[in-house]
């Protein structure tokens, strides 16, 4: 049999990722809440993606238990459970790196996704940030409002500041979300990859373990000296 610190490191990553699915269900639930900046950086498709993820790591959690509680000379759970882990680290590893990579590109990616919003909701974000447009006060621009409430205001706005447009504000605002988050998801990896080394290690245990007791069976029973 595996050792205790063995068996009770497998049971600490199995733990882990049983949180970080439930972590990443719960969260592809509560974000999907009627939020103006939050709706605005994680559309229905990625929330979908943190859910798909969330029940993959929990599905792997089910094969980890599963594994672990068959007779030792059964290893085939485990190694189903391995090739699963290496399916979970490519799939989180690709979503991780999507939101990486989108927060290289935010001004102009932020841009797209403020072009399509309502001209209510362009009102909202200028009176929440005190800006008027998003690159400049003519590009997006919506009047009415706190703020931006007329043309001569933006005309003016435009020629005298060149900082307090609603692109820093957005991207400022989206890059600690973001950033937030790929850094979580790169952290399922490193406990994907240490339950995975540890189901090796299992198997390994568990190999010479059936190996000495075949060669104790062919001893007689014996054990060795």
């Amino acid at each position: 049999m595996p050792s205790k610190s063995l068996l009770g490191t497998y049971a600490f990553f199995t733990f882990c990722l049983l949180v970080a699915g439930v972590i990443s269900i719960v969260f592809s639930f509560v974000w999907r809440k009627p939020d103006l900046l939050l709706n605005m950086i994680f559309s229905h498709a990625d929330l979908t993606a943190g859910l798909v993820l969330g029940i993959t790591l929990l599905v792997s959690v089910c094969l980890s238990i599963g594994a672990i509680v068959q007779p030792n000379h059964v290893t085939v759970g485990l190694v189903i459970l391995n090739w699963a882990l290496i399916g979970d680290v490519i799939i989180t590893l690709v979503i991780g790196t999507f939101v990486w990579f989108y927060t290289l590109r935010e001004r102009s990616e932020f841009h797209t996704v403020y072009a399509g919003l309502t001209s209510d909701k362009r009102i909202a974000i200028q009176d929440m940030f005190s800006c008027c447009g998003y690159f400049n006060a003519t590009d997006l621009v919506e009047f009415g409002g706190n703020f931006c409430q007329n043309s001569t205001f933006a005309n003016a706005l435009n020629a005298t500041v060149t900082t307090n447009f609603c692109v820093t504000p957005v991207t400022k605002h989206a890059d600690v979300s973001l950033n937030n988050v790929f850094t979580v998801i790169y952290g399922f990896v490193a406990m994907l990859i240490g339950l995975f080394l540890t189901s090796l290690c299992v198997i390994k245990v568990r190999e010479e373990v059936e190996r000495f007791k075949k060669i104790d069976a062919k001893r007689g029973g014996r054990g060795f000296v």
